[in-house]
């Protein structure tokens, strides 16, 4: 075929006709479309249970400006999942029509950490136990080495091995793990969805 071809059927005036006067649908989003995470206004509690559930690292964080937590998005890590406009107990986040449909069908998430302490690879050197915000709860003047006055922190070193002493104070922040020079804590996340009774 030769150019002349081409410009003859791209000039039909059947063609022309359909090309500019063709409509289309108005770009509208949906309301169920999950768009990335927006504030609401609420109140943050820094319960970090939308950074948790969050299955992309680095696409939510809660940081703290002029003394008010909140939670923000990294867009480009985020995958627009919802889960944790689903999963913050404050409705501090909203995207589309999500809080709308967990208040309507009740759904609210149960979440528990638990630390794991890799013995083999644990030294003692307790960078863990004095990072771990929980236990500054307890014992705020814990000291290096990460020995502890108290049992009620979350772990603690005891006889040269970081021990676990109470995961269900564990907020799920992995400070212990990031602040690990060998790698031996990993903070395991359950989270379960459940509808409350009417």
């Amino acid at each position: 075929m030769t150019l002349f071809t081409y410009v003859h059927e791209f000039l039909r005036l059947s063609w022309l006709k359909a090309f500019f006067t063709v409509k289309t649908a108005p770009l509208t989003k949906p309301s169920y479309f999950r768009d990335f995470p927006e504030l609401t206004g609420k109140e943050c509690t820094h319960c970090l249970a939308c950074k948790m559930i969050c299955p992309c690292p680095g696409a939510i964080d809660v940081v703290q400006t002029d003394g008010v937590w909140n939670p923000q998005i990294t867009q480009g890590h985020c995958v627009r999942c919802g889960y944790c406009v689903e999963a913050c107990p404050e409705d501090v986040l909203t995207s589309g029509d999500l809080l709308a449909r967990k208040h309507a069908q009740g759904l609210v998430f149960t979440h528990e950490y638990i630390v794991k302490i890799n013995t083999d690879l644990c030294t003692g050197c307790g960078n863990c136990t004095t990072a771990c915000p929980a236990n500054h709860e307890f014992d705020p003047l814990i000291s290096a080495g990460g020995t502890s006055n108290s049992q009620e922190g979350v772990i603690r070193v005891e006889h040269g091995k970081n021990k676990v002493m109470h995961n269900e104070r564990c907020k799920g922040c992995k400070v212990c793990m990031e602040t690990c020079p060998n790698g031996a804590i990993h903070v395991i996340r359950n989270v379960a969805a459940v509808q409350e009774e009417a």
